[in-house]
């Protein structure tokens, strides 16, 4: 669990009202991860070290 970006409370936060099944954190954890790491990517090929929203 200490591996986890995204945290299941958050997610009922925004979701209010529905039901959180218990795959969804892991697989929306594992979405975010690929999201961050391509997003770090083009900064890369962008020459810079900072990843900026625009490279989402």
């Amino acid at each position: 669990m200490a591996d986890n970006i995204v945290v299941k409370a958050k997610i009922k936060d925004v979701a209010a009202g529905y039901n959180i099944a218990g795959d969804f954190a892991a697989a929306l954890d594992k979405r975010v991860k690929e999201l961050v790491k391509a997003a770090a990517k083009r900064a890369e090929g962008n020459n810079r070290k900072t990843v900026m929203a625009k490279d989402l």
